[in-house]
């Protein structure tokens, strides 16, 4: 996962070199050491290198590198003759190459030839059963195609092997939450706040679906959950402190009648609420009042 300082400086390179100042070399390799996407920036910047032959002899054995993430480039952006032309420039220096033939493969993919993409990975995986990047992108296909059992199945099997995928954790809950297949979702949620405890964007999301499914018990542990990702974000998540005040709101209506271990102190409601009001305050304090209005609702105060 990019960090701030890191985007910050991706950022600020992106800036120079969009405004003349230089350093394309530099932000092409920072965009790939991030693994972040900027396709039609690395296009851009990426064809002004290889199209200039003095520039491209300079990277020496690095030229190959940039012909395959331009082709990657080109393919998210529908440029489908450039990445033919860098595929084809790759084909001759590596004939034999695999993973060339994934970018044969991904082009087909890119073009909506699906059987023929479908053949080309299930090719590849005869040689490699384990390659990570043709199995992601038998996902892919699946999803494209609008196969989303499919694509389930797929990633199932590729997380029995490959279980500290992290991505894949995320994808497959996410298509759980599409699906509102909430209880599977939870199962990927905590598999990915076990190995990435830091993330508030997994105790967030792991509260939500905690909190569609209801009950007592899954309303109190949405609430912990929330209450983490305000820890997590120095207590700056909207979200989170609306759902602090939303669980609240729920576990009081079904407590009601129960014992008093079953019901919920007021601390972390007030504390909730009072911060929502500042930062509304601050950011919209033209919409403060609709904020008062949506808390009163909820009969919760601070």
């Amino acid at each position: 996962m990019v960090t701030k300082t890191e985007e910050t400086q991706l950022d600020r390179l992106e800036n120079q070199v969009d405004n003349g100042g230089g350093g394309a070399w530099e932000y092409l390799c920072l965009v790939r050491k991030l693994k972040v996407r900027r396709s039609e920036k690395v296009l851009k910047h990426g064809l002004s290198i290889l199209n200039d032959p003095k520039k491209r002899s300079s990277l020496g054995s690095e030229e190959w590198t940039l012909y395959e993430q331009v082709a990657i480039a080109a393919m998210d952006c529908q440029s489908l003759d450039v990445a033919k032309d860098c595929i084809k420039v790759l084909q001759k220096r590596f004939p034999e190459s695999k993973r060339v033939g994934r970018l044969e493969a991904m082009l087909l993919e890119a073009k909506g030839s699906w059987a023929e993409a479908e053949k080309a990975y299930s090719s590849l995986l005869e040689d490699n059963p384990l390659d990570q990047v043709v199995l992601k992108r038998k996902v892919a296909i699946a999803k494209a195609q609008g196969d989303i059992s499919g694509a389930i199945d797929c990633l199932n099997k590729y997380l029995e092997t490959f279980m500290a995928d992290h991505d894949a954790w995320r994808d497959l809950a996410e298509i759980y939450v599409s699906l509102q297949m909430y209880k599977q979702a939870v199962f990927c949620y905590e598999e990915l706040i076990l190995s990435q405890p830091t993330v508030p964007l997994y105790h967030l999301a792991y509260a939500d679906v905690l909190y569609t499914l209801g009950g007592l018990e899954n309303l109190q542990a949405a609430k912990k959950y929330y209450a983490s990702t305000i820890d997590l974000t120095g207590g700056k998540n909207t979200r989170a402190l609306l759902g602090i005040c939303l669980c609240t709101s729920a576990i009081g209506q079904l407590a009601k009648g129960r014992s008093k271990d079953d019901k919920e102190s007021p601390e972390l409601q007030s504390l909730a609420v009072a911060a929502l009001e500042k930062d509304y305050k601050q950011r919209a304090p033209e919409k403060l009042s609709l904020l008062t209005t949506a808390l009163k609702s909820l009969k919760v105060s601070s």
